[in-house]
């Protein structure tokens, strides 16, 4: 099946099999950001934005996706608040889970200009970071909500 698919602003013309993960798709697109790392929707590692909505791509169908806004960090680009934050704050070390992290601090910000340190932490608690780089993400995030204009 031909579909098309809005990734980071872009059409992309597609042909996936029924059943096709949009994790798989992704990556086949070269959008490299989009990692597996448990393949049952646990780790956040895999994280999208779907219309403004955090999705685990391992889990999601692409067919789902047709007509609908897919975000993947590298869409945001370096000037982003949220990257700009992630980096000045050293927030990473392998940075395997660091695009998942980043996409839904991106989605929490779009709801709450003025989280706190425990909104954060709620709303990251679904990611995982082998690394424990939790302290620097949370001041990351924090900073990152300074910087966006109100």
């Amino acid at each position: 099946m031909n579909l098309t698919l809005k990734i980071n602003g872009t059409a992309h013309s597609v042909d996936i099999v029924e059943g096709e993960l949009l994790l798989d798709v992704l990556r086949r697109l070269g959008f490299t950001s989009v990692r597996e790392g448990c393949g049952v929707g646990a780790c956040g590692s895999c994280t999208v934005l779907v219309d403004g909505h955090s999705v685990s791509s391992c889990l999601t169908l692409t067919s789902r996706c047709a007509g609908s806004e897919i975000q993947t960090s590298e869409g945001l680009g370096k000037d982003n608040p949220v990257v700009r934050a992630f980096v000045a704050e050293g927030a990473l070390q392998c940075g395997y889970c660091i695009p998942g992290f980043v996409m839904m601090a991106t989605e929490l910000l779009s709801e709450n200009l003025h989280p706190n340190e425990k909104d954060v932490a709620d709303h990251l608690e679904g990611n995982i970071c082998r690394c424990g780089t939790y302290p620097e993400i949370v001041k990351a995030v924090l900073t990152a909500a300074s910087e966006i204009p109100k």
